[in-house]
């Protein structure tokens, strides 16, 4: 699945440079995440990295996007291959 941002946002801006994926961007009114660029940190880390740094806990699953950990992993390495992720050196 990929996650998703609810409306007890905050707006506090670590959520943002914490996705290695670029996922996460302002949206209107409090942050969003493009579910086509989610993984959940699969191919990166072990957990997801938004959800450790949300002080409100407002990043959960998307019921919308079930996706498995190898449709994660596939979604992860197309991103490698577009060059659309961080790594460690950038």
């Amino acid at each position: 699945m990929a996650l998703m941002i609810t409306d007890e946002c905050i707006n506090c801006d670590v959520c943002e440079p914490a996705c290695p994926n670029q996922a996460i961007y302002p949206g209107p009114e409090i942050y969003e995440i493009n579910p086509d660029r989610c993984t959940e940190c699969v191919g990166h880390y072990d957990m997801p990295q938004c959800v450790i740094v949300c002080p409100v806990e407002c990043i959960p699953l998307n019921p919308v996007r079930i996706e498995s950990k190898e449709v994660l992993m596939e979604k992860y390495e197309r991103l490698q291959r577009e060059g659309g992720i961080k790594t460690e050196a950038t």
